[in-house]
């Protein structure tokens, strides 16, 4: 039982560790973008689960089971194709900046202030 524990908590840690770089370096925003953390750190967490967790057992089921790939390999095909999805659902879901439309009315704003 304590591997899964160790699992559990590898996989809550791993997600914080990668939102943090994802945050600060690959999905950067900028002065003007607004991005609700906790709303972002849990879209990943759910992203990750998708991905890490679903999407790689069926992946794993259909190579292994369906296909004969040796289990060994596998988990690598696996990793090719999740990756990928993964990269798109945090930068479109869970990274997503603010709408075009919220800028524009940001936009509209500070000029309306500028010129009072």
């Amino acid at each position: 039982m304590y591997y899964i524990f160790a699992n559990i908590i590898a996989f809550l840690i791993s997600v914080l560790n990668s939102f943090y770089w994802n945050n600060k370096y690959v999905f950067k925003k900028n002065n003007e973008q607004k991005r609700n953390l906790l709303y972002a750190l849990i879209k990943t967490y759910i992203s990750y689960a998708f991905t890490g967790l679903i999407l790689q057992n069926i992946l794993l089921y259909v190579f292994i089971d369906i296909m004969y790939i040796s289990e060994y390999i596998a988990p690598l095909f696996g990793l090719v194709i999740t990756i990928p999805v993964n990269f798109f659902l945090n930068k479109l879901w869970a990274f997503k900046s603010a709408k075009k439309e919220e800028n524009k009315q940001r936009e509209e704003n500070q000029c309306t202030n500028t010129m009072l």
